[in-house]
Order: structure tokens, then sequence, then C-alpha cells
């Protein structure tokens, strides 16, 4: 099974394939915001990807409209509500905390 790293508290967790990134950000007992409960709506469960972005489900419209309205996003920037996990190891940034 793949590994979740998550940063700055260096927290490695196992996550299935096609769980979004969120979700096992909560279930990994980390504080994210997340204020439209995973609907792509807020923009508040913004992230950097720092190592296997090009794993992660492909960006879809919903995701790249919000990203488009959010201050300080770059090319490594996801919601963490619409990113599934794929395959392969991946590190992020967690930007914010509750």
């Amino acid at each position: 099974m793949p590994v979740l790293t998550l940063q700055p508290s260096g927290k490695a967790i196992e996550v299935e394939s096609g769980k979004s990134l969120l979700s096992a950000i909560l279930a990994a007992g980390e504080s994210i915001l997340h204020k439209c409960e995973g609907k792509a709506e807020c923009g508040s469960c913004h992230i950097y990807v720092k190592e296997g972005r090009k794993t992660l489900s492909k960006i879809q419209r919903a995701e790249n409209e919000k990203l488009d309205s959010i201050v300080g996003v770059s090319s490594n920037s996801r919601l963490a509500c619409q990113a599934l996990m794929g395959t392969e190891n991946i590190t992020v940034e967690l930007l914010s905390f509750v």
C-alpha cells in the first residue's frame, strides 16, 4: 500500500489507492481546514504536493477553477478533498490548520 507523508509533522501513513487525501489526513489525526466538506467549493484544504504529484488523480474542472481563485497557488497545489491517492508514495505539506 502506498505511503502518504505529511509535513510539517513528518507523520507517514499507509493509504489505499483511490482514497481522498483529505480523508486520509483526517484519519491520521491531523487537523486541516475543510469548510465545504469536500465539495471543492471553499479551497480551505489547499495543500502542496512535494513528491509524487503525478501518481494522484487528475485535476478536474471544479478543483482547477477553485485553485485559480486561491492566492499562493503553485504548480504543486491541490485540494486535499479532490486529490485521490494513487499507487505510489507521496509527500504533502499541510497549509491550513484548524
